[in-house]
């Protein structure tokens, strides 16, 4: 199925819901639909192009005066098992929870720590999606797409994806270059379970029994209490990015503030949390207009009805602004802004 139009509302594909709009739409749910279309529209490569999945990490600031291409392929389908795991590819149209549930389901561990993330499955790989200690990329084996500059079907290996915290090459060097169609998910049949970030263990717990389950369960309960229903409040989820520093900052930062949450960030580095950065500059449940900080996560910006994309990207802007002048620490967005 193919779909295409000229100045398509991108309101519906963006889940903060703002009402962009795009010069050329495509929708394919079949990459040989994506080939045809390529092959027959030559003038596309004169176009500014981007790859929207679900919007679900991304901020429209105008009109995107190019072609938004759509990858809506859908399936999720065993390709190969073993022993200790199995091997399930999933097209990057389908939602990223459902294909979580159905791993839970199947009694496949792996996702679940990852419930309730908004997106489709096309985007998980090019932001290593994350959450309560886990990411995306120990879960991925191989993701599979096409090659606009080389016009050719390719695939990468999880070592070749470039993984790193909120980051792939497909948010850097393959950027609008290279279109997910599906990525193949090795999962465990005696998965260990990840319980050590946050409140998780403890949400775990009150369930009684720990499995797969009770886990996806803990995870959405706590993610629901902190975080807007985008079908309700547009927004996309975490703004900014949790800041890696040195020690040294981190060490001359405790002298300063005791209660200062603190973690792993690698050799030599830490980890701070960017919400709790933002709530201390006195942001969290601040309102501009119909754009906002979310009242109950200091990390989510909000759409309140009427906010453009610019309203939401100036809030930012105050936000770093005001935590760089009282932390000396630089927030980086994680959203996409367009």
């Amino acid at each position: 199925m193919i779909r295409f139009s000229e100045n398509h509302s991108l309101k519906a594909h963006n889940t903060f819901g703002i009402d962009a709009k795009a010069k050329y739409y495509f929708e394919f749910t079949d990459l040989e639909d994506l080939e045809v279309f390529l092959k027959s529209n030559k003038s596309w490569k004169e176009e500014k192009l981007i790859v929207l999945g679900e919007g679900s990490n991304i901020l429209f600031m105008n009109d995107f005066d190019g072609l938004v291409i759509h990858p809506n392929v859908p399936g999720m389908n065993s390709v190969w098992e073993d022993r200790n795991h199995e091997w399930i590819e999933v097209g990057a149209g389908e939602v990223w929870d459902e294909f979580v549930e159905f791993a839970v389901n199947q009694s496949l561990g792996g996702a679940e720590n990852l419930s309730l993330i908004p997106g489709k499955v096309g985007a998980a790989p090019v932001q290593n999606i994350g959450a309560y200690g886990q990411e995306v990329c120990r879960l991925i084996e191989k993701v599979k797409g096409f090659d606009l500059e080389k016009g050719c079907a390719a695939e990468f290996s999880a070592t070749e994806c470039g993984f790193a915290y909120r980051n792939s090459v497909f948010k850097n060097y393959l950027k609008n270059r290279f279109i997910i169609t599906s990525v193949i998910f090795r999962l465990d049949k005696f998965p260990e379970f990840n319980l050590g970030y946050g409140q998780l263990e403890e949400k775990v717990k009150e369930k009684g029994e720990t499995n797969l389950q009770s886990i996806r369960e803990a995870v959405i309960e706590i993610r629901s209490s902190k975080l807007p229903d985008v079908k309700e409040l547009g927004n996309a989820g975490s703004f900014f990015k949790n800041p890696v520093v040195d020690n040294e900052i981190v060490e001359q930062l405790k002298e300063k503030y005791k209660d200062l949450p603190v973690y792993s960030g690698g050799e030599g580095k830490s980890k701070l949390a960017a919400g709790w950065l933002i709530e201390q500059a006195g942001w969290k449940g601040k309102r501009i207009g119909d754009a906002g900080v979310h009242e109950k996560q200091a990390l989510v910006l909000v759409n309140y009805g009427k906010a453009t994309g610019k309203d939401i990207y100036a809030l930012s802007e105050e936000i770093c602004k005001s935590v760089s002048e009282k932390f000396r620490v630089s927030l980086e967005r994680e959203v996409n802004c367009i």
